[in-house]
């Protein structure tokens, strides 16, 4: 019984290649070119779309855009080579950046932590004093915020 072989891998775009292709069900895609011109199209509009998404959700509190952008950026990267040389250059610079905070003294990582808790504050503070501060939270909370200024 012969024995199954991975793929080789060892070329940079990993995952366009038919024979490299880890997927059967995508295998049997790339050998009908008209199921793979529509399937190249679907995953063009859902990256797209994610990566449209991205920044209109940017500014809602939570993580918002940023994996909204990063899954855009691998659905896209499935497919188009463009895409995945760009996932490659931000994969490698988010691995820079953590080695460097990685690098830093505890009390710039404090600073660094104090600093981004306050940006979130005042986004959500901006966010309220546009849509209003939301009726679900408890009387005392909403009593509270509705002291402070843009608020109230």
């Amino acid at each position: 019984m012969a024995e199954k072989q991975d793929p080789d891998r060892t070329d940079d775009n990993i995952t366009l290649d038919a024979a490299d292709d880890r997927w059967e069900w995508r295998r049997r895609i790339r050998e009908n070119p008209r199921k793979l011109m529509f399937y190249r199209v679907g995953v063009g509009v859902v990256g797209g779309l994610l990566l449209i998404a991205a920044p209109l959700t940017g500014w809602l509190p939570g993580p918002g855009g940023i994996p909204l952008f990063i899954a855009g950026l691998a659905v896209l990267a499935s497919e188009f080579e463009w895409a995945q040389r760009l996932l490659y250059r931000v994969k490698d610079w988010v691995k820079a950046l953590t080695a460097w905070t990685g690098k830093q003294p505890a009390w710039l990582k404090a600073l660094g932590t104090i600093a981004l808790f306050a940006c979130v504050l005042v986004a959500i503070w901006l966010y309220m004093g546009v849509l209003g501060v939301p009726g679900w939270l408890p009387d005392a909370w909403e009593s509270w915020l509705n002291d402070l200024p843009l608020l109230g």
